[in-house]
């Protein structure tokens, strides 16, 4: 007789990387955030690990965004490699340290400080185990930079949980987007071109290698400068520069023509904000606005959009589904938007209201996770429809 595990852990939903984790992620980002709107509104006090801010601030990086993260890459590894994906009990293992990391951030088990830090923190170190085995296998030397970035973000949590230090959070934020900025140039052409050629359009990716090397150095530059020099005329320069560098890379991403295709247009819409969000930091190191003004465009803007889009995609794309989104789905892109401008630009031009444009961006965002969880999420559980593996 089959064991009852062997039962549990080869169902589809231990069969790849995005399944346990998207799940996990969009769940977790529509809690938190409607908790942070929650606390804001006066009705929800957060969880007592952290004071309110910093427990927001690590919780949407090492909770939410880790957890995407973790599904894109532990997915896309598989097939960077050729080799066989990290799947049921391995991914229930790492699924479970994750987990328990939320747990003791969020609940106060009254466990020894040493042990909490430990729980917390054992997650990504096996998380880039899990991912460098593969790439050093297949000496995949182009994702190497990824194991970098998942080792700075260790780093920085290890940093926070000592020290307390804010910083070590603003530059996990900016291993983020460093990310996001090196799949999105890999994807957001790769994809806006194939779909085009769907349609007939006659349209080619034109390769930016060393644009590509400028877009990364210089958020590395901007990275420094956040930690020794923010609110400076060298922090503002360095944005302003990496900003511009994004903003030439975009030139031959075929942006205007996505605009009839809900999946196309909100990666787009992501890399917009991440042009605004550094151009907004260049007018913070000029004394304009302070960053924690304009932080939201580069997480709630670009990081929500990007993540949105992404899940959605590769949700629909692996488990055997056509690329096509329902209106409902295309509404919660465009709600995204708003709420994104709701929360960088209504404290900027009308503070006195911050409270509540916190509290509805709050609830705009909460609600376009909640939407993928209700029309997304039963795929997750699903084998394919055409019976390939999960």
């Amino acid at each position: 007789m089959q064991k009852l595990s062997d039962l549990y852990f080869t169902v589809p939903f231990w069969g790849r990387g995005f399944r346990p984790f998207f799940l996990m992620g969009a769940l977790y980002g529509t809690i938190t955030i409607a908790l942070w709107g929650g606390f804001y509104s006066g009705l929800v006090v957060p969880p007592a690990v952290f004071d309110a801010l910093s427990w927001h601030a690590h919780e949407m990086i090492y909770g939410f965004s880790m957890a995407i993260v973790a599904g894109f890459l532990l997915t896309a590894v598989a097939n960077w490699t050729g080799g066989a994906p990290v799947r049921q009990i391995r991914l229930a293992a790492l699924s479970g340290l994750w987990l328990a990391g939320r747990v003791v951030v969020n609940i106060d088990l009254g466990l020894p400080e040493w042990l909490l830090i430990l729980i917390a923190l054992l997650f990504l170190p096996a998380l880039t185990l899990a991912l460098a085995l593969p790439l050093l296998h297949s000496w995949s030397k182009r994702n190497f930079v990824f194991l970098l970035l998942l080792t700075a973000l260790f780093c920085c949590d290890l940093l926070f949980f000592f020290s307390g230090d804010m910083r070590a959070l603003y530059v996990a934020l900016m291993m983020i987007i460093i990310m996001i900025s090196l799949i999105g140039g890999r994807v957001i052409p790769a994809f806006t071109v194939a779909a085009l050629r769907r349609k007939g359009i006659d349209a080619f990716q034109t390769s930016q290698d060393r644009m590509d090397i400028a877009a990364l150095i210089s958020l590395i530059a901007v990275t420094m400068a956040m930690v020794f020099a923010k609110g400076t005329l060298i922090f503002a320069v360095l944005s302003g520069i990496s900003a511009l560098i994004h903003l030439l890379r975009m030139r031959f991403y075929h942006t205007l023509k996505t605009g009839s295709d809900p999946l196309l247009w909100i990666l787009h819409a992501g890399y917009i904000w991440l042009v605004l969000g550094l151009g907004l930091l260049a007018l913070t190191g000029f004394g304009f606005l302070p960053v924690s003004a304009v932080i939201h465009a580069l997480t709630a803007g670009c990081m929500g959009s990007m993540i949105l889009g992404m899940i959605c995609r590769v949700t629909l794309g692996h488990t055997g589904r056509p690329l096509k989104v329902r209106n409902l789905t295309a509404f919660s892109f465009f709600l995204l938007q708003v709420a994104a401008i709701l929360r960088v630009f209504g404290p900027i031009f009308i503070p006195s209201e911050t409270t509540l444009w916190i509290v509805i961006s709050a609830s705009l965002w909460s609600l376009c996770f909640l939407a993928y969880l209700l029309l997304f999420g039963p795929f997750l559980f699903q084998r394919r429809p055409d019976g390939n593996i999960p």
